[in-house]
């Protein structure tokens, strides 16, 4: 565990963001080593199909995202206070949620992967391979469920590094498995489905391991776990909206999915294969808002909100910086950098188009994620939401129809931005307001509490 209530807050940022950063390298990693499998060596209409997948997927584990911030949220505040009994008590309540969320999503995906299919108008010779990476991925949703919810946990005790490692080790295992599956069983878009199930089975056993083992005040009977009423709907007031905010994501992905496919296999793998790399980029800024959560959940949490002000600067400068460097090699290298994926060279041009467009609005993507882990850290999560629903519902997707109708799949890509635009423009907006230091769950006595300026 890690006190980020101490020290220079810089240093302290960027000694908890930086095992996540490099998590995110292998989180990345992890999600594209399938992309890449599929793509060089079963074919395109598979590395379609796995495409199609994703924004399926990226709802499921939005849900447990969701609940997983709110119990990050309150477990950093609790151990701010020192408060270890509520601590213990929300991670039971934790476990317990996760574990009936992933058994109810799970029965209900294996029942309607194909209508979901359908309604996102997947083509007919992508469908079964589509169908059958889902169903299995489907089944080991448990497993997702509990990986990301044990390192909410770990998160707001102040530890990023064992998640870090868990994740390294499950990439290796997926990538061995990747290839094993492919190139030696010859199971396909099935194998590698597989593969991806085991090893984050094996992260979410191994995290498991360590939290009881490495903090005995925290060890969890899971014969006996105790299901805290209070905190469960104090987690679910600070992370449903959070929950539905990645929802709303999901589904406004899943909506640009649906409008992607309607121009064919071509267009489904080159934007298949560039959402790759764009969810590459855009992680560093996301982690290291994570990191920012958890910062700024411990220090108001110890009744110190000076020292937020302070660590919201140092981590737009970490995240800018990155953001900046990244945004160039896209630029450069866009083409090469998708013919990773595919020999495909329609695949390849289409791939670049997309990276080209977007890669310039990452720093609206930045400024938008750094400043609402300011604002999830202090327990509010319903602005984010807000602004979700906002500039996913009300301009990107309205921006895709339209655009798409007159410039074609390159109308699409000018449309993904957009909604970052507006994002930035509310979340920097209501920061500036100062309000979100009243949502704190923990409040300090009057004596611990010092005025700060919301710049």
């Amino acid at each position: 565990m890690k006190d980020l209530t101490k020290g220079n807050e810089t240093t302290q940022i960027i000694i908890f963001a930086l095992p996540m950063l490099v998590g995110n390298v292998f989180q990345q990693f992890y999600n594209m080593v399938d992309s890449w499998v599929v793509g060089q060596f079963v074919g395109t209409t598979a590395l379609a199909a796995v495409g199609a997948s994703f924004p399926i997927l990226f709802l499921m584990v939005a849900l447990v995202m969701g609940f997983g911030m709110g119990s990050n949220v309150l477990i950093a505040q609790y151990y701010g206070a020192k408060d270890m009994n509520r601590v213990r008590a929300v991670i039971d309540t934790t476990y317990l949620v996760l574990f009936w969320m992933g058994i109810g999503l799970t029965v209900i995906g294996l029942l309607f992967a194909k209508p979901i299919l359908v309604l996102l108008r997947v083509p007919a010779d992508v469908m079964p391979q589509a169908l059958t990476y889902l169903r299995i991925i489907f089944s080991g949703l448990l497993f997702t469920f509990g990986y990301n919810g044990v390192g909410a946990i770990l998160r707001g005790l102040g530890d990023s590094m064992t998640p870090l490692y868990m994740l390294i080790a499950a990439t290796l295992l997926n990538v061995i498995l990747d290839l094993v599956s492919v190139l030696v069983l010859h199971m396909g878009v099935a194998g590698v489905a597989w593969a991806t199930i085991i090893a984050q089975a094996a992260s979410f056993i191994g995290s498991l391991i360590y939290l009881n083992r490495a903090h005995e005040f925290l060890k969890t009977d899971f014969m006996h776990l105790h299901f805290d009423k209070e905190l469960f709907f104090l987690s679910l007031k600070i992370g449903l909206p959070s929950g539905i905010q990645q929802a709303l994501v999901a589904m406004g992905m899943m909506f640009m999915t649906a409008v992607v496919n309607g121009f064919g296999s071509i267009v489904m793998a080159g934007f298949s294969a560039a959402s790759r790399i764009d969810s590459f980029v855009g992680m560093p800024s996301m982690n290291i808002s994570m990191a920012l959560s958890t910062f700024v959940g411990q220090n108001l949490g110890a009744g110190k909100p000076e020292r937020v002000k302070k660590g919201y600067r140092s981590a737009l400068l970490i995240a800018m910086s990155i953001t900046l460097v990244l945004m160039v090699v896209l630029l450069i290298f866009g083409k090469p950098l998708v013919s990773i994926f595919t020999s495909d060279q329609e695949v390849i041009a289409v791939g670049a188009r997309y990276l080209r467009v977007i890669a310039p609005f990452y720093i609206a993507f930045t400024m938008m994620f750094i400043t609402n882990g300011v604002i999830r850290g202090a327990g509010e999560t319903i602005v984010p939401m807000i602004s979700t629903l906002f500039a996913m519902w009300l301009v990107r997707v309205p921006s895709a129809v339209l655009f798409s109708s007159i410039w074609g799949e390159m109308g699409i890509w000018w449309a993904m931005p957009t909604g970052w635009l507006f994002g930035m423009i509310i979340a920097y907006s209501y920061y500036k307001t100062g309000r979100w230091k009243n949502k704190v769950v923990v409040k300090p006595s009057p004596a611990q509490t010092m005025p700060v300026d919301a710049e």
